[in-house]
């Protein structure tokens, strides 16, 4: 889809599409899977990464801007929207494809890792968790059957099971008893999730770091049943060692034939390896929060513009890169704009690295069907490993 077209879809078709929700399989390289989802809103080419729009907006980024970086996608927040400005009202004014001025495929977090990251103002019981708002203070309940409630209300093309996200560490006896818990909720949440045609519920594989645990997870979550199935609790402060040797024995485990989503991750080569051991989706807010904070991503690793080296720097940030960052200003203007705190600064960085992670997943893509993965991956990494072209 060219721009243009996808600048007119942005303001004109809402509605579904009426097609069934699907995974397809097209490839294979060893682990590394690339696919296809189809949703009620459209369709996802996998490996995919969804750019985060937690309160319904992608910070700093038009829909359309979006959009023309490749992302077919969006991430957005149950527990943001539900706070402000409402699901009722997101409801009453069309749902968030319409709301938000955005066509295709939305998934919905289902709260369970914001809550849980309120500490002391949550509490825990097996109904649910209450809990105060960080906004104004007042007292909330998610049960699985209000965040599938809620994401009904806001037309999410994919839903995810309320659970725990188990904390980082944590023993044996306490990720079990929390892993149990969410598996309990995972069937409330496919109870009370409302079946429309187009429209998923995935189930969220628990267990942190302990293979039996995961196993356990995997099997509970099958035996109820989901339309795809997403790995939480890593990206928790485990580190990338232990999150990939977490992934090793947990993917092998999920259902080849259903999508694999890890749950806010990450880093470029965060999700090289991740592909590598066969996860299809990824989520994360370090594009557009770095793009905030004069953090550029590029082929040959991060950049900061807040560096005087760059300040009489002519050259785009990127050479190869199409977006309108480094094809229209220089590295001195980029820096400029951030010294000078103007807000186009961060608009046209979160621009650039959302396109970043949308071009490196094109390339992953093709990389699969052509079956040269572990060439990609080499030169992902030699690339990266030769540092930033420093000013002449």
């Amino acid at each position: 889809m060219t721009p243009p077209d996808i600048q007119r879809a942005v303001f004109s078709d809402f509605e579904p599409s009426g097609a069934d929700f699907s995974f397809k399989l097209i490839a294979n390289d060893r682990q590394a899977r690339r696919g296809r989802v189809t949703t009620a809103h459209g369709t996802v080419e996998t490996p995919a990464f969804m750019p985060v729009g937690t309160a319904g907006t992608v910070k700093a980024m038009l829909p359309g801007s979006v959009a023309q970086t490749g992302a077919e996608i969006v991430l957005g927040n149950t527990y943001h929207l539900m706070l402000r400005p409402g699901a009722e009202r997101v409801a009453e004014l069309g749902g968030l494809h319409r709301f938000m001025n955005w066509p295709g495929p939305i998934l919905t977090d289902s709260g369970g890792y914001q809550v849980m990251s309120l500490a002391a103002l949550r509490k825990i019981t097996e109904d649910g968790v209450r809990f105060r708002s960080h906004v104004d203070g007042s007292y909330h309940t998610l049960t699985p059957e209000s965040s599938m409630d809620i994401q009904r209300m806001l037309d999410s093309d994919i839903t995810m099971a309320f659970d725990e996200c188990t904390p980082f560490p944590a023993d044996h006896p306490t990720a079990e008893k929390s892993m149990e818990m969410s598996m309990r909720w995972a069937a409330r949440s496919r109870d009370a999730f409302t079946n429309r045609k187009g429209y998923g519920l995935f189930g969220i594989v628990q267990g942190s770091v302990y293979e039996d645990l995961r196993h356990r997870s995997i099997q509970a979550l099958t035996d109820i049943g989901f339309e795809g199935y997403a790995v939480g609790g890593l990206a928790v402060g485990e580190g990338q060692e232990l999150m990939f040797s977490t992934l090793d024995f947990t993917t092998p485990a999920m259902p080849k034939e259903k999508p694999r989503y890890l749950m806010g991750v990450g880093k470029p080569d965060d999700i090289v390896g991740a592909v590598k051991r066969g996860i299809d989706m990824f989520d994360c807010v370090l594009p557009t929060r770095s793009g905030r904070n004069a953090q550029a991503f590029t082929r040959r690793g991060t950049v900061n513009l807040k560096n005087a080296r760059h300040a009489a720097d002519s050259r785009p940030l990127d050479e190869e890169c199409p977006c309108p960052a480094c094809r229209d200003y220089s590295r001195a203007y980029l820096h400029h704009l951030f010294k000078a705190q103007e807000m186009l600064g961060p608009m046209l960085l979160s621009w650039h690295n959302v396109a970043y992670y949308q071009q490196l997943m094109a390339g992953i893509r093709d990389a699969i069907e052509d079956g040269r993965f572990d060439d990609f991956e080499a030169a992902f990494h030699e690339e990266r490993a030769g540092g930033d072209i420093p000013a002449l």
